[in-house]
């Protein structure tokens, strides 16, 4: 564990990951803050605070939000819960797949816009010519072995592998790549919220967070729920986790966000990884998926893996392609119509993979 993470548990039995002394405000929560502070910075009107040496992270964010005021401990979000039960497997090689082609009638998907907060991608065959990429693929260019230890970090490629299935689904809408996570698949409350401060300006219509983790008291943040609410246009997709467990997984379980569990290959029962449970919307498969990976030993371009990230990645692509002639809003209402493909207790409404 990074020696800055801390595991707390305020709830016996319920454990959470957040980044140690620090809490997260905004400017009314900053001044009933300050005298606990020993360094403070900002971003986009939300503040992080470095605390004293003894303070008590959650106690003093119970207190704050009994007083009104919204704050949060600054939670480690992952990639795949990689403290809790462990990542649903490790990628493997898997053969070239052909590149996804827009369908003639399909050219108004192009204008849909898909955020992937992730890892960041690597050039790709399948869009390394394409003006989104050309546009932004640099500034989200992926480090595959930040440690320099001549070996792939445990979540390298993942953006480059949820930026393939998306496209696999809506092969004319347009991602937009942003690096969240760093190659291990870590991030936190604070990053997150800078991303989503950044996309207030030019909101996507869809927007995919194959990331997530518990709070210390498995609920809602305040701040991030805030800051989903001002993206008022966008369909929120989010994994459920991998923790085979009904302990809500955050953002997926905010009442906003479209929180999506695992399939199993054969797309019929929960995959045993999947988290479950009344606040999981949506499922699809996700074992041993195919898509975009890096070049990189027995690599070559293209990679088989598992978990709840992936199979958010394809309900945020179902959407998409579904987005392309009605609003976002309503396309994500027709991909989980019940009637469409059924419905599984504890995991949502079946969300088939793209033929």
């Amino acid at each position: 564990m990074d020696t800055d993470m801390e595991r707390v548990e305020p709830i016996p039995g319920s454990p959470a990951l957040i980044r140690k002394g620090q809490l997260l405000t905004d400017a009314s929560g900053m001044a009933a803050t300050a005298r606990w502070a020993d360094a403070v910075t900002e971003a986009q009107g939300i503040y992080r605070v470095r605390l004293s040496s003894g303070v008590d992270v959650c106690d003093l964010v119970a207190s704050l939000r009994e007083r009104g005021f919204p704050a949060s401990p600054n939670h480690v979000l992952t990639g795949q819960p990689l403290y809790f039960g462990g990542p649903a497997s490790r990628p493997f090689p898997s053969r070239a797949l052909p590149m996804p082609e827009p369908a003639a009638d399909r050219a108004a998907a192009a204008a849909v816009t898909v955020a992937l907060a992730d890892t960041g991608l690597v050039s790709h065959p399948w869009w390394r010519t394409s003006p989104w990429f050309l546009e932004r693929g640099q500034e989200a260019a992926e480090v595959p072995d930040s440690d320099g230890d001549g070996e792939l970090d445990p979540q390298a490629g993942h953006g480059t592998f949820i930026t393939g299935l998306v496209l696999r689904s809506a092969p004319a809408a347009r991602p937009r790549p942003i690096r969240m996570l760093n190659s291990h698949g870590i991030g936190d409350e604070a990053g997150l919220l800078r991303v989503l401060g950044r996309l207030r300006a030019e909101p996507p219509r869809v927007l995919n967070l194959s990331f997530g983790g518990h709070t210390f008291d498995d609920g809602p943040s305040p701040l991030v729920e805030a800051a989903l609410a001002e993206l008022a246009g966008t369909v929120t997709v989010a994994c459920a986790g991998n923790t085979a467990s009904d302990r809500p997984f955050w953002p997926a379980a905010s009442p906003g966000v479209i929180a999506v569990g695992a399939l199993d290959a054969a797309e019929r029962a929960r995959a045993p990884f999947s988290a479950y449970g009344p606040w999981v919307d949506a499922c699809a498969r996700g074992e041993w998926l195919s898509s975009t990976f890096l070049e990189r030993g027995a690599f070559r371009g293209y990679a088989c893996w598992s978990g709840t990230s992936f199979a958010a990645a394809l309900v945020s692509g179902a959407i998409a392609a579904a987005s392309a002639d009605r609003p976002s809003r309503e396309a994500a209402e027709h991909v989980l119509d019940p009637a469409r493909a059924g419905r599984i207790p504890d995991l949502g409404v079946v969300v088939p993979t793209p033929g």
